[in-house]
């Protein structure tokens, strides 16, 4: 690889590291080029963005962007390293633990995750991961809590309305 080779990687891995705020270092060093393949479509098919590259290019393109940041990852690029770039904070681990399974296999292993400016280190992870909740899930139940009091609210200042308008009637 030339150095324009490697700096065009850097720069590549830089806008997707900009791009989304989750992203998944997996190692897929002991999966055939079939089964590489068919994690790639799995990622397609989900949104998710997969990228091989070198560890050390990696390195350099997070340090160039914000080495502090990034800093806990750092740890997690050796051997093979492919990247899953996602909106979604929990599909690449939903897409590591089905593949897992179809395949009966360990592979590919978790090596770390970075969701939302936290870092996740170590396939012990995954199962935590995928049952993150969605900003639109959180969303979601945050308006089901807010919603639930005003209902109750509203249902008691009904029964109470009726109940005095009750009252009056009998009274007259």
């Amino acid at each position: 690889m030339t150095k324009d080779q490697k700096n065009e990687v850097i720069e590549l891995l830089k806008g997707k590291f900009s791009q989304y705020n989750n992203f998944y270092v997996a190692d897929t060093e002991s999966l055939s080029v079939e089964q590489v393949g068919k994690l790639r479509r799995a990622c397609f098919n989900k949104q998710v963005e997969m990228k091989v590259a070198k560890n050390t290019l990696i390195k350099k393109a997070l340090e160039s962007l914000d080495s502090e940041k990034y800093a806990g990852m750092y740890d997690s690029l050796h051997k093979v390293t492919a990247l899953m770039f996602s909106e979604n904070p929990k599909e690449p681990a939903l897409i590591i633990s089905s593949f897992r399974k179809e395949s009966n296999g360990e592979k590919p292993v978790l090596k770390a995750a970075f969701i939302n400016g936290d870092v996740y280190t170590g396939d012990n992870n995954l199962k935590a991961l995928t049952q993150i909740k969605t900003k639109n899930e959180l969303i979601g139940e945050v308006i089901g809590l807010l919603q639930s009091p005003a209902k109750r609210v509203l249902a008691a200042l009904l029964h109470h309305h009726e109940q005095k308008a009750g009252a009056e009637a009998t009274a007259e």
